[in-house]
């Protein structure tokens, strides 16, 4: 197994800013401390390259990000400070899932500490996210012919509404959004294949729901590429996720997802995508929960 980390994901925004960073650097303990996985499954990338970033956002976008030249409307949009040092990290995630899809190739799978940046369009950012991580990984498999059919499954209690914008009408990908129905981002783009679910939904009705889309995604649609978003938003302790899972239901659905990627032979990146609970430890558990089983399935 390989897991994508770097500090630098740890490196902290100005102070009184919600977005909970410490996580990055908290998963990757916990796991070495738990036993999950030693020190070298952890692997450092390098930022991706201005070439692969332009197989999936615009030349204009891309030019406002490295000169640090988006608009203050932009920047509110995103919901982060404008800096250098943001454009290095969101460079770093998306060479991290590119990395841990090569490696899923080989290996089954490869997760990304970080990632699931799903609000970001080809032209803009929004929601925490600069660069859509999954849908630059995705096009790099694509424009090397490393995969043929992908299919993109997220899991956030809010829909992956950049991944489904990037995406609409494309022939080679296929995306599955199951997100809360009433949450942001308000106005939803279409997906393949839109799943809301209303305020509340509780475990039962969630794996429910899960499993019976997973099956019929797997027959109809056949993918030889999955990238899983794995955010933990949907934990009824989320300040924000308005559902009722409880945290052995949030590992029963990361269960379900992998299980159904190893039996069908699916190579499979994951990241790790939302989480704001008010206790980190309920976040990061979640999190670590991810990679737990993924070590036991794989």
């Amino acid at each position: 197994m390989l897991i994508a980390y770097d500090p630098i994901f740890a490196h902290p925004l100005p102070a009184g800013h919600r977005f909970p960073m410490a996580k990055y650097e908290l998963i990757p303990a916990q796991l070495l401390r738990e036993g999950v996985v030693t020190a070298d499954v952890f692997h450092k990338p390098q930022p991706v390259s201005e070439e692969t970033i332009l197989l999936t956002h615009t030349a204009g976008y891309w030019d406002k990000l490295k000169n640090q030249q988006l608009s203050e409307k932009e920047v509110r949009r995103i919901g982060l400070p404008q800096s250098p040092g943001l454009v290095m990290r969101e460079r770093v995630i998306c060479q991290g899932t590119i990395d841990c899809a090569l490696h899923a190739l080989e290996h089954g799978i490869g997760l990304n500490v970080a990632g699931g940046t799903h609000h970001a369009f080809a032209d803009r950012g929004e929601g925490f996210c600069l660069m859509n991580d999954f849908a630059v990984a995705a096009n790099y498999l694509l424009h090397h012919q490393l995969a043929g059919y992908v299919m993109i499954i997220d899991l956030d209690v809010h829909q992956g509404n950049g991944t489904a914008a990037i995406f609409e009408g494309h022939k080679q990908v296929f995306t599955f959004s199951m997100h809360g129905e009433h949450n942001y981002p308000f106005h939803k783009e279409r997906s393949m294949w839109d799943i809301g679910l209303p305020d509340g939904t509780t475990d039962e009705e969630y794996l429910s729901k899960l499993a019976d889309s997973l099956a019929l995604l797997m027959q109809r649609e056949r993918p030889d590429f999955v990238f899983y978003l794995s955010g933990v938003d949907i934990l009824s302790t989320d300040r924000y996720g308005r559902m009722k899972i409880t945290e052995n239901g949030c590992r029963c659905r990361d269960e379900l997802v992998l299980n159904t990627v190893k039996q069908y032979n699916i190579p499979c990146a994951v990241a790790m995508g939302g989480g704001y609970s008010p206790q980190l430890r309920h976040i990061v558990n979640a999190h670590c929960n991810t990679f737990k089983t993924a070590a036991a399935i794989f």
